[in-house]
């Protein structure tokens, strides 16, 4: 298939998909969703392939977020659409898909680039990424299993500061709360990502996938709705409006709790 956001690659047993939107800081728009369902659905599907790497196109951003600009007119039921989308055609096809996946975050991982990477069954980062969940600053929450994956990660606490200050974690905080693997020189992250998912594709098949639906069921809960709903009911809120036109007109907003 010819992709037009993203680029995928076979070397070996291993499948990679590069964001490659680098001009956009590989920021994620619905053909870009589109196209990783599309990918990540043949990989698991394809009998050569046992294992995926994720990163983003140049040194700046693997996801540095959603494209805001798609958000400008939602209102609710377009806000818990685009939500649902985000869960089911991609973190939560990547989260329970049968074969590892492991990101690469080679810099900014931001909203829903997080949220993609957390949906990974592995996180491996650049020493110089930095990671975070800026939705509150836009009216919003995190709306593709950020709140949940975070949480199951890092525990509740570290998670409610993260989501609700919307800060950024340089790698080295990151890997110390638990939020990734590994924080590896810029030059060895892919080698990093090889060398984990080498050392899986030597283990059982049947047993990696068995071992991936045990780990997550152990983790799984009903918190999902309740993200999806209240992410749309954001959507309704002047804080949204004035949040997301801030953002497009690249000034600090002014929220008044409406």
């Amino acid at each position: 298939m010819s992709y037009q956001n993203i680029l995928v690659e076979n070397k070996g047993r291993i499948r990679y998909i590069t964001i490659n939107r680098e001009s956009k800081l590989n920021a994620l728009n619905k053909e870009t969703i589109d196209e990783l369902n599309s990918a990540f659905t043949d990989a698991f599907e394809d009998k050569t392939v046992s294992g995926v790497i994720i990163t983003g196109a140049g040194t700046r951003a693997f996801v540095a977020g959603a494209d805001i600009s798609e958000f400008q007119h939602m209102g609710k039921e377009a806000g818990i659409a685009l939500a649902k989308n985000g869960h089911e055609r991609l973190t939560g096809l990547i989260a329970n898909g049968t074969k590892p996946v492991i990101a690469a975050i080679n810099g900014f991982a931001l909203g829903g680039g997080l949220e993609l990477a957390l949906a990974c069954h592995m996180r491996v980062a650049s020493a110089t990424a930095k990671m975070g969940l800026p939705e509150v600053t836009l009216g919003l929450i995190p709306g593709y299993g950020g709140t949940q994956r975070l949480t199951e990660l890092v525990g509740k606490g570290r998670a409610m500061e993260l989501i609700l200050t919307a800060d950024m974690v340089t790698a080295e905080q990151a890997l110390q709360y638990g939020l990734i693997n590994y924080s590896v020189p810029a030059e060895e992250l892919i080698g990093k990502a090889e060398e984990i998912l080498n050392k899986i594709l030597q283990r059982s098949p049947k047993a990696v996938t068995a071992a991936i639906k045990a780990v997550n069921a152990a983790t799984y809960n009903d918190g999902y709705p309740a993200e999806i709903e209240l992410f749309g009911q954001c959507f309704e809120t002047g804080d949204f409006r004035e949040g997301v036109a801030a953002f497009l007109e690249k000034r600090k907003p002014l929220f008044n709790g409406e």
